[in-house]
């Protein structure tokens, strides 16, 4: 007898697998539907130049940003 056979355990296979397996089974354009949301949002190509400029044009904020200056009460 193999060492593998004898310490193999019977396959589990968890409820969550079996959920996600039941989903895309029932729903085979899901994985499709779920790649065009993420290019709709997150898969862009940045512009270098674009995001150079946008990061120079950047005001530093204020150590505290609320303050008093110009305020009637401030001195």
């Amino acid at each position: 007898m193999s060492l593998l056979r004898f310490f193999r355990r019977a396959d589990y296979t968890s409820d969550t697998t079996q959920f996600i397996d039941g989903l895309k089974a029932s729903k085979p354009t899901l994985e499709a539907e779920q790649r065009a949301g993420r290019a709709l949002l997150w898969d862009k190509n940045l512009n270098r130049a674009e995001q150079a400029d946008y990061l120079d044009a950047k005001v530093a904020q204020k150590p505290y940003v609320y303050g008093t200056a110009g305020h009637p009460n401030s001195k």
